[in-house]
């Protein structure tokens, strides 16, 4: 009778090939310190038992766990999935590190750490210790957290950090947010528009203060005046709404706005069909993120399209390969975010 997959262990491979649990896992991990003839032989055994291997096995040669941790905010990530208002963001994130991961016999694991919390030490070093990942993605605002960035230092885990330049280890990745920001700005000022308005992120985030300067920079290189035009928000519906009645409500409103994210550029909309102004010939709009929301709402928005994908990608296959020299990850990486222009902007109707 056929012994089943998922039955089949290492050792049943070891007893197979006739050779050790350790050289079946040196085997398993492509390690060069193998004898092609026993190569071959562990190799045989596996493909005729039907094994796959578990990270278990490759656990076994000491060197690498084979597991890379996400870290993302449990507060924002939790609430957004509770309100079902969350963005695809970790979708995003998912898609690039699992499938790189995958390349490499890697497994991605999100963990959710509140980075506000009295205890995000013990609850770092309680998945550090569970886990013991090789390396660890660090996601805003947690890349900018110089206590994690230390902590994870001490470990000697290699680090990733997504949307933070600020000093101390890692590999730094980020998406040219100011660039981005000044893509945008400038596409409205070329169909006609001058008073732009800007809806910020959270100033907990350092990629919110590049994008005001990409906005305030193509404002001022256009002569445009920018006091006035710019209110903040914490990436939430309801603080888009606020805003975007500052800016539509005033003597001299705005004829575009440039919001920071999904929610808020929904919460934009939203304000301007209570104020009967119509999208584009009121109103132009861009936004970040460029999830579904806005790819399949009427009007369809012009969005910068932030490659989230590629970026957890490139963060994986740098992990993976500091691994393998022993070398200290610190430099930086620029994965540029693009801009999609679609329904959402047109020339202002009195330009």
């Amino acid at each position: 009778m056929a012994r089943r997959k998922q039955s089949v262990t290492i050792k049943h491979v070891a007893a197979d090939a006739g050779v050790s649990l350790q050289t079946v896992s040196r085997v398993i991990n492509k390690e060069p310190n193998v004898r092609p003839v026993m190569r071959e032989r562990v190799q045989a055994s596996i493909e005729k038992l039907g094994y796959v291997p578990s990270i278990a096995a490759q656990r076994m040669s000491g060197s690498r766990s084979y597991l890379i941790m996400a870290l993302n905010d449990r507060e924002r990530t939790i609430a957004d999935w509770r309100k079902r208002e969350g963005t695809d963001w970790v979708d995003q994130m998912l898609l690039g590190g699992m499938l790189k991961c995958a390349e490499h016999g890697y497994r991605l694991i999100v963990e959710l750490i509140d980075t506000h919390s009295d205890h995000i030490e013990r609850e770092l070093l309680g998945a550090i210790a569970a886990l013991q990942p090789d390396g660890v993605i660090l996601t805003p605002p947690h890349s900018q957290n110089q206590r994690v960035i230390e902590l994870l230092r001490k470990h000697q885990i290699s680090v990733a950090r997504i949307g933070s330049l600020d000093g101390g280890p890692g590999l730094r990745f980020t998406m040219d947010d100011e660039r981005a920001a000044r893509l945008a700005s400038e596409h409205l000022l070329q169909l006609g528009h001058r008073r732009i308005g800007f809806i910020a992120g959270s100033p907990e985030y350092e990629l919110s203060a590049w994008r005001i300067d990409g906005w305030r920079a193509a404002m001022r290189a256009a002569g445009c005046a920018d006091a006035g035009l710019c209110e903040e928000s914490d990436f939430s519906f309801e603080s888009g709404r606020r805003a975007a009645r500052a800016l539509l409500g005033g003597r001299q409103p705005t004829t575009a706005i440039i919001a920071s994210n999904d929610q808020t550029a929904l919460a934009v909309m939203d304000v301007a069909r209570e104020m009967e102004l119509s999208i584009p010939d009121d109103l132009s709009l861009v936004s970040f993120d460029d999830t579904p929301l806005v790819r399949f709402g009427d009007p369809a928005l012009t969005a910068i399209a932030q490659p989230i994908a590629e970026v957890t990608a490139q963060a994986v296959a740098a992990i993976i390969e500091d691994r393998k020299t022993q070398s200290e990850l610190d430099r930086t990486v620029v994965v540029p975010a693009g801009l999609i222009p679609r329904q959402s902007t047109a020339p202002p109707r009195n330009g």
